[in-house]
């Protein structure tokens, strides 16, 4: 029996995250309302947390050290959990208590290239023309301290701590996930499929061709702390189950109207490359589930999977690359097995971002 709650139950805590969403302060003639619109229209085009942060923070009166100027000279202490990959405190919230060090050259080239700057509000132009010239924030924040006390790093090794006390060999890949989920999908197909192959006998696993396909698809993501190469090594070694923990922040192009999130959206993709290769002699599970509790407008943290969901999903009259299509997982996911594959957890109170957890177990 697979046991997936485990690891996430032990990441609910007392700490409260209160992003700057719940406090904005738009810089005038800036509306909060040309604020969000510019924000969405963003993320639907692919945008990363650190390009849309980059885009609050030119546009607000607290964010990119904002609100560590109006406290001035108070000391400030501000005690951060981390939804950012790198946990870099000036993206962060936008960096409230963090000097910016972006500029509205950054902005634009980020507004290029989502093919936005011609559509812009003559508000927004009017901030960001003034932003060099008439600078609201401060160019230094020494007066101070930022402490990270949460992040995917810890809550990544307290999940590995848990799948050990449950029977498994568990190794952390990287807390730096990013990229398009397509690509993200083909990288955990691939890699279930050369793991899986290390624990099988000789001769009944992933080819040599397969293992190089892995390793391009891993450079192509460019996950600066990526372990791969160490988690391989651990699965040949391992003497029985197995589970390969990473986190990160994968992103979704909206190509369809449907219902989901990044972490269903990226479980279903799992789960369609998963069916591509027979399974072998080895059972196989992928879960995806963010950190908060909840996957995008759902009441699902996430999803998960295993290699026989599109056969299982065909049988019960629903095409996966259909719901894909429409970028409909939520509905896909709430249909297949009457939701029994979704991840229920309730908020945590907290968000480090997403987790993914492969689990491979020789039968």
């Amino acid at each position: 029996m697979w046991v997936l709650r485990a690891c996430f139950l032990k990441w609910r805590g007392s700490f409260q995250s209160y992003p700057l969403s719940l406090l904005p302060a738009p810089i005038p003639p800036v509306t909060l309302e040309e604020k969000q619109t510019l924000t969405k229209l963003l993320a639907a085009r692919g945008a990363n947390i650190q390009e849309l942060n980059t885009i609050r923070k030119a546009l607000s009166q607290l964010k990119g050290g904002g609100l560590a100027q109006a406290a001035y000279p108070a000391q400030v202490v501000s005690l951060i959990l981390s939804d950012v990959v790198g946990d870099p405190v000036e993206v962060i919230a936008s960096g409230p208590t963090v000097a910016s060090v972006h500029n509205v050259q950054d902005c634009l080239h980020i507004l290029n290239r989502y093919g936005l700057r011609a559509a812009l509000p003559r508000s927004v132009k009017t901030v960001l023309a003034r932003a060099d010239s008439d600078p609201h924030r401060p160019h230094t924040c020494g007066h101070v301290l930022n402490v990270i006390i949460g992040s995917n790093v810890l809550a990544l090794a307290e999940a590995q701590r848990q799948a050990e006390a449950l029977g498994y060999r568990a190794v952390v890949l990287s807390a730096a996930i990013q990229g398009d989920v397509k690509s993200v999908a083909r990288f955990y197909g691939l890699l279930a499929q050369v793991a899986g192959a290390h624990l099988t006998p000789p001769g009944t696993g992933a080819s040599l061709e397969e293992e190089e396909r892995l390793q391009e698809v891993a450079a192509e993501l460019q996950l600066p702390d990526l372990q791969l190469k160490e988690a391989l090594e651990a699965v040949v070694g391992a003497r029985g189950p197995v589970c390969l923990l990473a986190g990160g922040e994968p992103t979704v192009q909206l190509q369809g109207s449907g219902k989901g999130g990044r972490n269903q959206e990226l479980a279903l993709r799992v789960g369609a490359e998963l069916g591509r290769w027979p399974p072998g002699p080895v059972d196989v599970l992928f879960l995806s589930g963010g950190t908060d509790g909840q996957d995008g407008p759902t009441e699902a943290a996430g999803a998960w999977v295993m290699p026989e969901l599109a056969s299982q999903a065909a049988a019960e009259g629903l095409d996966v690359a259909s719901f894909l299509s429409r970028n409909d997982s939520h509905t896909f996911f709430r249909c297949f097995r009457s939701g029994a594959h979704l991840l229920r957890m309730g908020l945590t109170g907290t968000n480090v971002m997403d987790a993914h957890l492969l689990f491979l177990r020789p039968r």
